[in-house]
């Protein structure tokens, strides 16, 4: 089996499991009278995230190599997939669901990891050969909210047992993956280089700084129509019972995956033609179209704009995660960069997932009356927001390509 299909079939299950619940629990929280509450639930992946990546990066930077560190996570996570499939209180359902949480959250960034040190080692180009392998990973989303939609199980506990049963085969998978062991810690570092917290050393130089804290601000946004996008059409179910948009909603919202893996192809094009600001600004631009156009839209008259922010999902996502993360990748020291990826992990579906998910949450349960939800306000709240911040973003990220040993000095310093 080559490389390129080892490492494509590792993200293809990686975010199969995911995608198995993510976009349809907001529904079936629903269907078990946990509306209000969903916001809550989503939330526990930020924590998860602000917590998580960064220490498992720094276990996998120094201590386990990241493939045997990838399997033990996600094995875990099975476990709590399945106690969580026969959850139907609130507290139990958001224990299971945040312990799986913080096994899986930092499994993302892991996994990206892992494909670096492997590709590095056999000399492939990362952004180049990354993103076609990691549109594998979008097409894995998209194929398991499909079953989850055909199958009929959109309310039913049973996309947590897909998802757990995916993450047992990816767990023993894992192990087989070509090593990747940790980086040595040399000797004479320094006390926060040992115990792996040197990725902290970027926020020295002022254009990480920004760029990570602008990587809060839009994480703010990564989440909200996965969390509500599913509750969102539902409301359109007396009105357009018949609408496909309606009927098959998941699948409907897999249409922004979709475009999302084509999206994804474009990103070396892109990258190498405008750099790191303007791909970003395009999200940024990107959006303020995905919500704005949630809330001019329906299934009747107005498809056509749903439609077409399903199509902008594609730019607005991966013109910041992808992109962010090979920006990282470039602009870090090879000796911490797993930590760096954390770090980015943490701020974005991290920090800036739990106040996004909260926000949106008490804006949502505002404009919600006799469980009736004014959703063309909220979406255009949403739409201002990131359109204020890509503003800022272009005033304040200044950024120039800094040579390999300016980098080198810094880990010295």
């Amino acid at each position: 089996m080559s490389l390129k299909l080892r490492l494509t079939i590792t993200q293809f299950l990686q975010f199969f499991i995911w995608g198995a619940w993510l976009i349809s629990f907001g529904k079936y929280m629903l269907s078990l009278d946990m509306g209000k509450n969903i916001g809550t639930l989503f939330a526990t992946a930020g924590i998860a995230s602000f917590i998580m990546p960064t220490i498992v990066g720094i276990i996998a930077d120094r201590w386990i190599n990241s493939e045997r560190l990838l399997g033990i996570l996600h094995l875990l996570g099975a476990g709590c997939l399945f106690m969580a499939s026969s959850s139907k209180d609130f507290d139990t359902l958001y224990l299971y669901m945040f312990l799986n949480a913080l096994v899986f959250m930092p499994t993302i960034g892991l996994s990206y990891s892992v494909c670096y040190s492997v590709m590095a080692k056999n000399k492939m180009d990362t952004i180049k050969d990354f993103p076609p392998i990691r549109t594998w990973g979008t097409v894995g989303f998209i194929v398991a909210m499909w079953i989850v939609n055909l199958s009929g199980w959109v309310t039913s506990s049973n996309q947590l047992l897909l998802a757990s049963c995916a993450a047992i085969f990816l767990g023993l998978y894992s192990f087989t993956l070509p090593s990747s062991p940790p980086a040595k810690v040399q000797k004479g570092s320094s006390f926060i280089s040992k115990l792996g917290l040197d990725a902290l050393v970027l926020l020295k130089q002022k254009k990480m700084a920004v760029f990570f804290l602008f990587a809060v601000l839009l994480g703010v946004c990564l989440q909200i129509t996965n969390s509500y996008g599913s509750t969102f059409l539902d409301s359109f179910s007396i009105d357009f019972p018949d609408s496909f948009s309606v009927k098959y909603d998941i699948i409907f919202l897999s249409f922004s995956q979709i475009s999302e893996a084509l999206f994804i192809l474009a990103i070396p094009f892109f990258m190498r033609k405008f750099g790191i600001k303007i791909v970003m600004l395009m999200s940024f631009a990107a959006w303020v179209l995905r919500f704005a156009l949630f809330g001019i839209g329906d299934p009747g008259s107005g498809m056509i704009w749903l439609t077409l922010s399903m199509i902008i999902y594609g730019m607005a996502f991966d013109f910041f995660n992808i992109s962010g993360s090979l920006f990282i990748e470039k602009e870090t020291p090879s000796q911490f960069r797993a930590s760096a990826q954390g770090m980015l992990m943490m701020v974005t579906n991290g920090l800036g997932a739990i106040i996004g998910n909260y926000g949106a949450q008490a804006i949502i349960n505002h404009y919600t009356v006799n469980k009736i939800t004014d959703w063309a306000t909220a979406w255009f709240i949403f739409a201002a927001y990131a359109l204020i911040i890509g503003i800022l973003f272009a005033i304040f990220f200044k950024y120039r390509r800094e040579p390999e040993i300016k980098k080198e000095r810094l880990v010295k310093n």
